[in-house]
């Protein structure tokens, strides 16, 4: 009897501590965890934004007030949004994913291309997705997403914070920013990561025919600060109505750390396109830009500068709206402060010179000339 006392008095805390348990557990405390059991990491979900408004004053003082060749600060004489975001992104243990809904001059500039097959695509919607995608992890290297996501060529970012100038080179603003698509990410060593991607076009959400396109990437940091990367696609870009136009494009590119104050990065681009009519030599296209940045005060104020040139001769990729080749070499010279944290001003002064007048000019009888001068001011808060 005594030992039957013993037990139910020892039995009692026991039962005590479970019912405590189930009330926190209805009540939607924290589950407990069973000793010698490990608990399972939490997924972790992060909001962010990011607003850039801007002033830009173009010396040609286009009629329409729309500035060509150029996807940032693409209005003329008019405050307005470059870009806004909205941005969720999901990490878990093996699995992560990110929606960013966009607006802005630069997002209509840039998507203006999308093409519209039917009543369900078009840029309508798929301007305003930047990133839509899911993504598991395969090994402790190797993810694979699919969806909507940036776009794997050239070292400028489609957020224009993350440049070192205001204005995105030519190279960049005519190569892919987004893609849609699978893609496979490899860290295959420390000092080198791979990604291979099949996706639908050459910047493009909605299709535009029955294939698809490849693209691939390496990344290797050969010294500290010292990364040289290679980008390529290879896809036929006409749609199912006309013979096939295969492309084909071999971007390479460097950014180091030159002293402990100043930053470098040139990148070429090369381009190759067969022509509609199957026949004869292909169309070309190249370009390319080295950048240079001094940091002025360390984290709050910079000097960024710029040289780069682009020829599209055959119009591959730049319509010149029958003016001719697009033969373009300039500079811009960049000023950024960082009053306080989030906070980024930026101030751009842009040249470029054609070889034929392809750039709006109102003081010329045709409407035209053959340089373009811009004046860029900036304010932009990520948060």
């Amino acid at each position: 009897m005594l030992a039957s006392v013993e037990a139910a008095d020892s039995f009692s805390p026991m039962l005590s501590r479970c019912v405590v348990v189930v009330l926190a557990a209805a009540l939607g405390a924290h589950p407990c965890v069973v000793a010698g059991q490990p608990s399972r990491p939490t997924p972790t979900i992060t909001w962010s934004g990011y607003l850039d408004g801007y002033l830009a004053l173009d010396a040609g003082r286009p009629r329409t007030l729309d500035r060509p060749y150029t996807t940032t600060a693409a209005r003329h004489a008019e405050f307005n949004i470059n870009l806004a975001h909205v941005a969720v992104s999901y990490d878990a243990p093996r699995v992560r994913g990110r929606l960013a809904l966009q607006a802005g001059t630069s997002v209509q500039a840039n998507y203006a291309s999308e093409p519209t097959v039917g009543m369900l695509s078009g840029s309508s919607l798929a301007r305003h997705l930047q990133e839509a995608y899911a993504g598991v992890q395969l090994d402790d290297d190797l993810w694979l997403d699919a969806g909507v996501y940036f776009a794997p060529f050239g070292r400028e970012s489609w957020i224009s914070a993350d440049n070192w100038t205001y204005t995105r080179s030519l190279i960049a603003d005519n190569s892919p920013y987004y893609q849609s698509g699978v893609k496979l990410s490899w860290q295959a060593a420390p000092s080198l990561a791979l990604q291979f991607n099949v996706m639908n076009g050459w910047q493009n959400i909605s299709e535009t025919n029955d294939d698809k396109a490849l693209a691939v990437s390496a990344d290797w940091t050969f010294r500290p600060h010292q990364v040289l990367s290679y980008d390529a696609f290879f896809g036929n870009e006409a749609p199912d109505s006309v013979p096939s136009r295969f492309r084909t494009f071999h971007e390479v590119s460097w950014q180091g750390r030159v002293s402990t104050r100043v930053d470098g990065m040139a990148t070429l681009d090369v381009g190759r396109q067969a022509r509609s009519s199957g026949g004869g030599t292909a169309a070309t296209w190249w370009g390319g830009a080295v950048l240079t940045r001094l940091a002025l005060r360390p984290n709050t104020a910079w000097l960024a500068l710029r040289v780069e040139t682009y020829a599209d001769r055959d119009n591959v990729l730049v319509s010149t709206n029958g003016a001719g080749e697009f033969v373009v070499r300039g500079g811009s010279v960049n000023l950024d402060l960082a009053p306080a944290s989030g906070i980024l001003w930026r101030s751009e002064l842009r040249v470029l010179g054609a070889t034929r007048a392809v750039f709006p000019d109102r003081d010329t009888a045709s409407g035209t000339g053959t340089r373009s001068i811009g004046l860029t001011t900036s304010l932009a808060l990520r948060f």
